[in-house]
């Protein structure tokens, strides 16, 4: 199946830490600038079907020692602006109940020279542990200057 194709802007125009909202073949979607990588969402909750990509970006508190509260991930988690729940912008996945939470996700890419990144990300450790939960992601990339999705 051939995904169509949309330019959403210039990346001169879209800078780190931005989003935008759009529609594309019908569908709204959120794209993200995070920390210049882009990533694509559907802009609906899985809870009770919350404008997602309108809601706050922020970090988390991590996994650490008792006592401890360490607070990272800055501009890589999607509260949803009805209820908080939130979602990974990287990969999608649900931060509160990955078991049970599902929202659709898509395969979201950058390209023009970004290097990848080798580190496992909390989604990675949810899917290792058997969580399923995923918002639908779309490809994003960067094409001559260009930011575009496929859907």
């Amino acid at each position: 199946m051939t995904m169509g194709r949309h330019v959403i802007g210039t990346a001169a125009g879209f800078p780190a830490g931005t989003r935008r909202v759009v529609t594309l073949e019908g569908r709204s979607v959120g794209i993200f600038n995070v920390h210049g990588e882009y990533y694509a969402l559907k802009n609906a909750c899985p809870h009770q079907g919350a404008p997602l990509c309108l809601g706050t970006v922020t970090g988390m508190t991590l996994p650490s020692n008792p006592g401890e509260y360490l607070y990272g991930r800055e501009g890589e988690i999607l509260r949803c602006p009805w209820h908080g729940w939130e979602f990974d912008l990287i990969d999608g996945k649900s931060i509160f109940n990955p078991r049970g939470c599902l929202v659709k996700s898509y395969e979201v890419h950058v390209e023009s020279g970004t290097a990848g990144n080798n580190a496992e990300t909390l989604g990675e450790v949810y899917e290792r542990m058997g969580a399923v939960a995923s918002v639908e992601t779309y490809q994003a990339v960067l094409e001559s200057g260009d930011v575009v999705v496929y859907i």
